[in-house]
């Protein structure tokens, strides 16, 4: 069956007929590209009407006409033709001498025209969706499968997003280095999911989801770059939530604009722009910023928004403030994407939505478990609000064959390997930590919403994925490829290394740092190095740093001696370090994470850190080593040997709506203030407690009314 991806195209009946004759003909398979590639000439874009690829026919280019009017049609597949073969003889393995392996086939489609008006057999065939059938038929067949994957590489753009990194050099072929070229090699092409997310968009909202790797930040840098390319008159914002994210998403959109139009980006028409913004420049400007600059209201900075709205409230008061600031919105951007979504609140998503032109084109993608908060965001209806009538201003209704798709979920992982990622949702939900007093579970956190878990690649193994349930959950074969794990031995993928001192940890990382470098052929950025906690960073990672220093080795921490917005050191060779927060969106062979024991407890922020840990190990593309001090990092290695003795698979019972609403209550993101009052209140009913147990005190003391207080509330409890 053909897979169909819709594009923009200005031809849509006769799109819509060649999408149906292949939905009506499932004999036939492969890709049916519709309204894409567009393809970068010197004259300027060149869009292509639609392009079918299939591993039996080979690659067969169509123009499609609306009407009956076929005036200039052999000078219209001749400029088809010609623009798509130059695009594919730049590929050297498509080659094989001066011939191209695919050699594409051209034909006119033209739906409205009679019969007696076809002409299969002349030099510039025509067609109707009744004699298509007699020209596919009759295609040589296609004998070259192998090159299949590189063909749909260079069609969607793919092929390029390798051009723009350091060539690795490698003289082993069983190197982490060589492992890593392979590994990269591998994910060569966009799944069907994610095709469609690139091209497919809707007029009006659009969601996208999936887990940390699987590409959601390659699918909106392609989306972005594919509709600037179809429209660059249209202003297109494309805003995050992490500051390192700007540098990937410029080379990323930039590199796939010089291929669709063979021009640089108009950056005055696609802005990447952080989220909140400030005052600066065009290099500071921020979606939040710019509306209130636009609708002439208040702009708060970080400082001042939190003094307002309190720690954790800061973006989400601003923006909620600024929405109610505003009398008559001014739309300023035909198109917004948002990246990372799980880290604003609906009033962000508002925002932006209130900035967009009448078709409001808004493309929000998020991670379902990255969060890990006890709830998911919410709906669109939820986040988007009402009409005057009551209906809701945003809907998803079910997905219609041959229309663009207005909720998409990416399966797949192509960053983490099984392995990996089980032991991060481990470790993150407290799957397999011992049962906690208050609660009765080790558990720390869960989602409202069970069947997230089937959404994102898991099955379930035994049991059933329900409320107060047993269930044993583990990752597919679909969704977390075999080549992600087989590279290297899983005892090799993720480690957890305890240590009696924090220079002894320091020594460990330097010394195995210096062997990725010099033995293991690793680059120097394909090593991050993660704190958990971004307050102590700065002075946590510098004994190691001093170490590498010592060795001749470059390192940076991340945001203090680069820009703020950079990640990675460019051409320079330099290891990165850096807090949780800067990691967030980046990627790197090889992860190390220093003082998870921070992870195992902490009071009053102990679902936050797991969140930490969980976005930390998830940076990996090959391997993981996690490394603490003491007591509580041999807790956590208790933890991860028990995801080992399952095989790597989640095995737990799913807490009841109840039980849930207590681990959100009890493991609660607490502020400093709150902690203080919680600690002094313990000492306090302690002390009470203690006074009448002996004696000091009677309950009769008591006034009566806060006894009765105390009765109630217990009775509540139980």
């Amino acid at each position: 069956m053909v897979n169909i991806i819709w594009g923009s195209t200005k031809k849509p009946v006769s799109s819509q007929q060649l999408a149906e004759f292949f939905q009506n003909n499932p004999q036939y398979d492969g890709h049916l590209f519709i309204g894409y590639p567009i393809i970068g000439t010197p004259e300027g874009p060149y869009p292509i009407d639609a392009i079918w690829l299939s591993k039996e026919s080979g690659l067969l280019l169509f123009n499609l006409v609306e009407g009956k009017n076929l005036e200039n049609y052999e000078q219209a597949q001749d400029d088809s033709f010609n623009t798509l073969e130059a695009k594919l003889r730049n590929h050297k393995n498509l080659m094989r001498g001066r011939k191209l392996q695919i050699p594409p086939s051209v034909i006119t489609f033209a739906p409205a025209i009679p019969a007696k008006e076809e002409s299969l057999e002349d030099e510039y065939p025509i067609c109707n969706a009744q004699s298509l059938h007699a020209f596919i038929d009759e295609l040589p067949a296609f004998d070259n499968q192998n090159i299949f994957e590189a063909v749909l590489a260079v069609i969607q753009s793919i092929s390029t997003i390798r051009k723009g990194k350091r060539k690795r050099e490698t003289s082993s072929t069983t190197s982490r280095g060589a492992i890593l070229k392979n590994l990269e090699d591998s994910v060569a092409n966009l799944d069907n999911l994610q095709g469609s997310a690139v091209i497919e968009t809707v007029q009006g909202v659009q969601r996208i989801r999936g887990l940390a790797g699987s590409g959601k930040t390659i699918v909106l840098a392609l989306k972005a770059a594919y509709l600037h390319a179809q429209h660059p008159e249209w202003k297109i914002a494309v805003t995050f939530n992490t500051r390192s994210l700007k540098g990937q998403f410029k080379r990323l959109i930039n590199t796939f604009v010089i291929e669709h139009t063979n021009e640089e980006p108009d950056w005055d028409n696609l802005q990447i722009i952080n989220a909140w913004g400030g005052p600066g420049g065009a290099q500071r400007n921020g979606m939040y910023y710019s509306f209130c600059q636009s609708h002439g209201i208040e702009f708060l900075d970080y400082q001042t928004a939190k003094n307002k709205y309190g720690r954790n409230k800061e973006f989400e008061g601003a923006c909620e403030k600024a929405l109610k600031d505003v009398t008559t919105f001014k739309p300023l951007y035909d198109v917004v994407l948002i990246d990372e979504a799980q880290d604003f609140s609906p009033a962000f998503l508002r925002l932006c939505y209130e900035y967009l032109t009448n078709d409001k084109r808004l493309v929000y993608a998020y991670d379902e478990l990255q969060s890990l908060s006890e709830k998911s965001l919410p709906s669109p209806e939820e986040i988007f609000g009402k009409n005057p009538d009551n209906s809701p201003r945003v809907r998803f209704e079910d997905p219609v064959p041959g229309k663009p798709k207005q909720d998409i979920i990416l399966e797949k992982c192509y960053r983490n390997s099984r392995p990996v990622l089980t032991t991060a949702h481990a470790l993150g939900f407290g799957i397999y930590r011992k049962p906690d007093a208050k609660t009765g579970t080790g558990l720390i956190q869960m989602f409202d919403q069970s069947h997230l878990w089937k959404d994102v690649g898991y099955e379930v193994k035994e049991g059933r994925l329900e409320d107060g349930h047993n269930v044993r959950l583990a990752r597919t074969e679909f969704s977390s490829p075999a080549f992600l794990e087989d590279h290297s031995e899983i005892n090799d993928l993720v480690q957890f290394i305890k240590f009696e001192t924090v220079q002894e940890q320091a020594s460990w990382l330097a010394n195995s740092i210096q062997q990725n470098l010099i033995h293991d052929e690793l680059n120097h950025d394909d090593i991050i190095v993660i704190n958990p906690d971004p307050l102590t960073t700065r002075n946590d990672v510098s004994p190691a740093r001093k170490l590498l220093f010592e060795k001749n080795i470059n390192s940076h921490l991340a945001g203090v001696d680069t820009a703020q917005d950079v990640f990675f050191e460019g051409d320079e060779d330099s290891v990165v370090f850096t807090g949780i927060y800067r990691a967030k969106g980046n990627e790197a062979g090889m992860v190390y994470i220093i003082n998870a024991q921070d992870c195992y407890y902490s009071f009053g922020s102990l679902a936050r850190m797991r969140n930490m840990l969980f976005t930390a190990i998830t940076r990996s593309k090959a391997w993981v080593r996690v490394l603490g001090v003491g007591p509580q990092m041999q807790s956590l290695i208790e933890e991860f040997n028990a995801v080992k003795d399952n095989k790597f698979e989640l095995n737990f019972r799913y807490p009841t709506d109840a039980e849930r609403a207590n681990l959100n209550i009890v493991n609660r993101d607490m502020t400093t203030e709150t902690k203080g009052k919680v600690k002094q209140v313990q000492v306090n009913v302690a002390t009470l407690l203690d006074d009448i147990d002996k004696g000091k005190i009677f309950l009769d003391d008591l006034p009566e009314d806060q006894l009765e207080r105390l009765r109630a509330l217990f009775k509540k409890d139980n």
